[in-house]
């Protein structure tokens, strides 16, 4: 009827098969068309880049992707699941470059942009097919064979309609502003993707001297960058704040007096004081004379942005650096000094003309120190940005560059944050919640060539014209080809005719930041507003997603930022933010550290459903998760192993009864207590798992689970083992059968969505092999329903008191060195509730122990000691503590700590002297007795009497040996059916026990005979409580 189960943990091969067996059966486009009819629930998949090798956090945000989806396609959803590739961006030119042994803009179009661009398209697709053998391997679900593209003509031109709308709302602009540029890219970055590239830098600051004109005093100016010093045009100071004139060490400074204890050492002097307004246009001498400004320079001027926090209180100005600077060279009307170029070198008017300019920085400070210029050049560790496609550090530079009015929407994303569910919230309200209050422009446009081209055409008597669909640009257009392709360098080459003077007006040459791309999946996947308009009004907004938290200002701002932009409303209702994936360690992962794992490795190690449930029960999906293969193996071990070992229990035995559940039913009258109490907890489960789900509580359900299975196998199966073994097919071995079917059979569902590959192997196996009219694959099953006539939360109590009883039981046992088969004679219990005769029962099985007994005074048993905590005793008595150890020494222990435990602390005169001691003041060490062993854990406490009569002792030789003979039958390879005869040598006192209770062994062990003194078949010696005895087993034909 069934086929029979290996008990090896090896599930790679079979999840191979599993997979093969969904192609073969093509049951997701099978899952997908079951729930045709049914509510949307829509999920969105961030598209990865296809360029880009998928790497073991990928396989965190794919479980996490894909277990969500399968469990509300189980709850009966329609859960449509395109997958989509991220294609344009840096990233992409990179890469082709890199290929074709070429660097940078210049050596680009020298090679010439319409190659450039074919190979891009070619580049993009580099990995696709591992990524589609990952996600296969993985079990992620999605459909990968119509997929969007963001590079496709209908997603661009769907970019063309939104970013029209963004225009003829007045919000995408020109502007010259202080922006991150990157200058190997040649191309500034959106804040958000400024965030995404800090690193750690270690470099070397400037004091500088500033000869103040008609004064003996130097200006002492402070800089993170002396590479900007070529271009200073001014000095900031706070006007609010109070300066010195000093004189120290032979030079006059001015500079902010609550700095000057930490930069001068030794001794200085005060001339005179005034506050920074005072300073206000005071002149000095320039550094360099590589320029002469065309406006006024080098003179004081004051903003509140300079802070003492460190430095000298006074900031060295370029506006053409910096924000701040730029705001204030504004105010002030200062010159604009760039002596840097775009490629981020030194210009040819400065002494280091063609150097990076964090190159020149040991250049100029050197400079500057043999002028006589430079007081000091500090080292100190500061996070930098850095180019998150290319690592080239960041400069602050002053470009023209379009930009979306984020600021003007700020109050809506605000408001629309609020609707996400965040999962953990402290991120929306926090991270991204900090960041919407902070919200900048976003730096839309990118000086590149392979992205979705700015759609806006200009005239050169200055008109602008958003173009927002091909018939729009065919219709202002002469030169628009029918085929048009919306990338460089083709759409470069079509003009429109002006509407104000009917010139021929020109496209921008800037593409699009690729996070728009990214942003506007939700309608440009459907060429929404082209077509699909009711899919895309059905599909939208998202009711999930999830990436990894360095997508809070990538992904999941581009989304929201977008959908408020053209629906004033978010894209979508709750997102799971995942952690990063670190190794054991609790270090990133990098190639320098030799700490990566290869996801694909790992996977052919371990299997995909033991790392999915790692992630899942490991912690919660926010947090940072250890990945080795130690806590991968004993996350297997503890659920999937003990799950496969408790249904290939049921397998073998049903296959030996050839049992089919088709023919029976549970009937709820005729269950015994066990069966009724596995029911209560399954029912039970259902309702805390689907919760959970339904909440996004995806840790809480796993460990829920967990100890589910933990108690099905160690507890359910345990204890009802002989109810199997039984002869015929009575009701109570129906019973049995009904129970655990239905245990493992919804389990298995409830946990089909975490684990889906097990699962369908269980499903097919014990299900489907007897049930032809069962769904065809577990994932086109509903999900379980708790059937709350089962719930018997009294039952669940009393036998989860019993457990603990057990647990403590057990652990009494081990701290007195009693082996589980040991019987002993007694065991006293304080618990909340007296359990009746039936649980008691269980209990005395469990604990192999002849009587247990409820009391309250537990503590009977035990014998304490008392000691004075010298730390706290000594100071307050001092000379009196050799009396207070001799009081201690000499108490009723157990009258004192019910006084203690009364009255808060104990009362006795020393020497004549009152001594009061508190809990704090007292050691109490529980002693240890060679009669009584006590253990407690927070519900229950335990008393074992662990005094072994003879009696006692023969009993316990019995039950070792038929361990060992149950171990010899199975390492001999016999079936669990067959009949033996036992053999028995080399010990006397093991022959006398044997024949003493002959037939309890033969009933245990399917002996049919017993031979003392003679030994023939598959033979082993054992040490039986420290008796050598020689054993053996040969099978009955």
């Amino acid at each position: 009827m069934y086929k029979k189960v290996s008990t090896d943990l090896n599930f790679v091969d079979r999840e191979k098969e599993i997979e093969k067996f969904w192609k073969e059966g093509d049951y997701f486009k099978k899952s997908l068309e079951l729930r045709k009819d049914s509510p949307t629930y829509m999920f969105y998949d961030g598209p990865p880049t296809a360029n880009g090798k998928p790497h073991i956090g990928h396989v965190l945000t794919r479980v996490i992707k894909d277990m969500i989806p399968r469990y509300r396609t189980m709850k009966g959803n329609n859960v449509p699941r395109k997958a989509g590739w991220d294609t344009h961006g840096l990233p992409v030119e990179l890469e082709v470059e890199k290929a074709l042994n070429i660097d940078g803009k210049d050596q680009i179009e020298a090679y010439g942009l319409e190659p450039f661009i074919a190979k891009c398209k070619e580049s993009v697709w580099e990995y696709k097919g591992m990524w589609e053998e990952f996600s296969d391997t993985v079990g992620f679900w999605a459909d990968m064979e119509d997929p969007y593209v963001t590079y496709h003509n209908d997603y661009i031109e769907s970019e063309f309609w939104a970013l029209k709308q963004i225009w003829e709302k007045g919000l995408l602009y020109k502007g010259f502003k202080i922006v991150p540029y990157c200058p190997r890219c040649g191309t500034p970055l959106s804040s958000h993707e400024v965030a995404l590239g800090y690193k750690e830098l270690k470099e070397r600051s400037a004091v500088v001297r500033f000869k103040a004109k008609d004064d003996e005093a130097y200006y002492l100016a402070w800089t993170t960058t002396p590479w900007t010093l070529p271009s200073n045009v001014a000095l900031c100071v706070n006007p609010n704040e109070k300066y010195v004139k000093v004189k120290y060490a032979g030079y006059t400074y001015i500079m902010a007096e609550a700095l000057c204890s930490q930069m001068f050492e030794g001794d200085y002097e005060i001339i005179e004081t005034y506050t920074g307004k005072d300073l206000e246009y005071r002149e000095y001498e320039p550094l360099f004379d590589f320029v002469e400004p065309d406006k006024k320079a080098y003179y004081i001027v004051c903003d509140t942005y300079v802070t003492l926090t460190d430095g000298t209180g006074i900031v060295h100005t370029a506006p053409s650096f910096g924000e701040d600077d730029s705001r204030v060279g504004l105010k002030y009307n200062l010159p604009f000094v760039q002596l840097v170029d775009s490629k981020g070198e030194m210009t040819e008017n400065t002494k280091w003309a063609g150097v990076f300019v964090k190159d020149a920085d040991p250049l100029i400070l050197d400079d500057l120190d043999k002028s006589g210029k430079l007081f000091s050049a500090p080292e100190f560790t500061h996070s930098y940005p850095h180019c998150w496609r290319c690592n080239t550090p960041l400069l602050y530079y002053a470009r023209e560059s379009w930009y979306i009015k984020m600021t003007a929407v700020k109050d809506d994303l605000i408001r629309n944050n609020k609707t996400i569910n965040w999962i953990p919230e402290s991120i929306g309200k926090g991270r991204f919640g900090d960041w919407l209050e902070n919200i900048q422009d976003w730096a839309i446009s990118r000086n590149r060539y392979w992205g979705t081209p700015l759609n806006i055409w200009v005239c050169e008597c200055g008109h602008m014209h958003s173009i927002g669909s091909i018939d729009e640009l065919k219709s202002m257009s002469d030169n628009c080809p029918d085929n048009i392709e919306l990338h460089r360098p083709f759409i470069d080459k079509v003009t429109i005719k002006c509407p104000k003077c009917s010139k021929q007006m020109v496209r921008t040459p800037e593409v699009i930041d690729c996070w728009f791309d990214s942003g506007a999946m939700p309608f440009a996947q459907h060429h929404y507003p082209f077509e699909n308009k009711e899919l895309f009004e059905d599909q939208f907004p998202a009711d999930f997603i999830s990436e990894a938290v360095d997508q809070t200002r990538g992904w999941f701002y581009s989304l929201l930022a977008v959908s408020t932009l053209l629906f004033n409303k978010s894209s979508y209702k709750n997102v799971i933010v995942l952690g990063h994936v670190q190794d054991e360690n609790g270090q990133k992962m990098s190639k320098s550290k030799g700490n990566v794992v290869d996801p694909m490795e790992a996977l052919r190690e371990y299997g995909a459903d033991a790392i999915r449930w790692y992630f899942y029960v490991n912690s919660a999906p926010w947090l940072p998760n250890r990945f080795h293969g130690k806590a991968v193996t004993e996350g297997q071990r503890k659920f999937m192993g003990t799950l496969w070992n408790t249904y290939a229990f049921y397998i073998l035995y049903a296959d030996i009864d050839k049992f089919d559940p088709t023919k029976y039913k549970l009937e709820q009258n005729k269950l015994s207590v066990m069966d009724k109490w596995l029911l209560s907890k399954l029912n039970s489960l259902v309702l805390e798992v689907d919760s959970a789900l339904e909440n996004y509580k995806i840790t809480e359900s796993a460990r829920a689970l967990q100890e589910f299975v933990e108690n099905l196998s160690n507890w359910y199966v345990r204890r009802c083992r002989e109810r199997f073994w039984a002869k015929g097919m009575e009701q109570d071995k129906i019973s049995a059968y009904m129970t655990l079917y239905t245990a493992l059979e919804e389990v298995c569902r409830l946990s089909a969505p975490m684990i889906p590959f097990i699962t369908e192997s269980i499903y097919q196996n014990m299900v489907r092999s007897v049930n032809k009219a069962a769904p065809e694959s577990i994932h086109l099953c509903d999900y379980p329903k708790a059937d709350e006539s089962y719930i018997d939360k009294e039952l669940e109590a009393c036998m989860d008191e019993v457990l603990d009883i057990v647990a403590a039981g057990r652990a009494a046992r081990n701290a007195a060195n009693i082996k589980n088969r040991q019987p002993i004679a007694k065991m006293y219990v304080k618990a909340e509730n007296t359990l009746s005769s039936f649980y008691v029962q269980i209990v005395e099985e469990e604990l192999n122990v002849k009587s247990v007994e409820f009391r309250d005074d537990v503590e009977e048993f035990v014998s304490y000691e008392f000691k004075p905590q010298l730390k706290t005793v000594g100071p307050k008595y001092g000379k009196l503590l050799g009396g207070i150890k001799q009081v201690l020494s000499e108490l009723d222990s157990r009258t004192a700590l019910k006084e203690l435990e009364k009255e808060g602390s104990l009362r006795f005169e020393v020497d004549g002297n009152e001594v009061e001691l508190s809990k704090e003041d007292l050691l109490i060490e529980v002693l240890k007795d060679s009669e009584f062993v006590v253990e407690s854990n927070p519900r229950v406490s335990v008393v074992i009497d662990v005094k072994l009569t003879p009696e006692l002792i023969n009993e316990g030789f019995i039950r070792e040996l038929i361990s060992k003979v149950q171990t010899m039958r199975k390492e001999a390879g016999f079936e669990v059916t067959d009949h033996i005869v036992l053999g028995q040598s080399g010990n006397d006192r093991i022959a006398e026990i044997i024949n003493n209770n002959i037939e309890t062994i033969k009933s245990e062990v399917l002996a049919d005979e017993i031979n003392t003194g003679k030994t023939e078949g598959f033979t082993k010696e054992w040490n039986l409580n420290t008796e050598h005895v020689i054993l053996s087993v040969s099978k009955v034909n």
